[in-house]
């Protein structure tokens, strides 16, 4: 079984890809209500394995993703090793730690670890922006050969991880992860400019049903995943996050 959570398609590709080299037959997309009230879902899996996927939040695991282990009701995964991989636009920081520790708090059973570089999607802070087209073309050239490494790892049974923690994971994980996730992940700022056509791309793209249309424009709520989706997908660069995503690029996956 793979799960995943994916904002602008990263994870989603990654999930995709593992599921063909793997022959997985249950490929879960945690999105709606499974994902905003965990406790109102219900997996089950008669599989040995159960494959985590999703991005890389300011070196940690994504708050809805914790909330999902943490909660979910899952017949099966007593009996089933799980694996992670996640997805970073440079470095993980110590997320594989930390995915572990909520792993071993339902008293399910970790096994590897791996992370895998994509184009990078973050930004709602000065000095971060997407990457250029010729380093996010690279990145994407990149990524099926690392997919394929860590399905062959996972089909063998080898242990080991392979993660990019980057310089100073335990200050990044353990300081700016908890910081970022208190003071920088408010839907408030989200807004519209003069661009807006009303098409409502965003609030049926959103995985949370976090944004409504209004008359004219959509209207964000309060249980954002702060993925970004609704940003980078707009097809008239309209959704802004306050001053933050001004001569900002977008960058979405199919």
């Amino acid at each position: 079984m793979i799960i995943f959570f994916s904002g602008t398609g990263n994870s989603k590709f990654v999930a995709r890809e593992l599921g063909v080299h793997l022959k997985e037959t249950q490929i879960i997309q945690l999105k709606g209500e499974t994902l905003y009230d965990p406790t109102k879902s219900h997996l089950k899996t008669d599989d040995k394995r159960v494959i985590w996927v999703f991005p890389t939040y300011s070196w940690g695991v994504p708050p809805v993703v914790k909330r999902f282990i943490n909660e979910c009701n899952f017949d099966g995964a007593n009996d089933a090793t799980h694996i992670m991989v996640t997805t970073c636009g440079d470095d993980i920081g110590e997320t594989a730690s930390q995915w572990r520790k909520l792993i071993a708090a339902r008293k399910w059973q970790t096994g590897c670890a791996y992370s895998v570089i994509m184009p990078n999607t973050y930004v709602l802070m000065k000095g971060f922006d997407v990457d250029n087209p010729e380093l996010a073309a690279h990145k994407l050239d990149e990524a099926p050969k690392q997919i394929s490494e860590i399905a062959r790892r996972i089909s063998e049974n080898i242990e080991g991880d392979i993660l990019t923690k980057g310089s100073w994971p335990k200050i990044k994980t353990g300081i700016i992860y908890p910081y970022f996730v208190r003071f920088c992940m408010s839907p408030r700022p989200f807004k519209t400019n003069a661009n807006c056509t009303g098409c409502g791309k965003c609030a049926r793209a959103c995985p949370m049903d976090n944004i409504t249309m209004g008359a004219k424009c959509p209207q964000w709520h309060d249980r954002c995943a702060l993925c970004l989706r609704c940003y980078h997908i707009c097809p008239s660069d309209a959704v802004e996050y306050g001053n933050a995503t001004k001569n900002k690029g977008q960058y979405f996956l199919e």
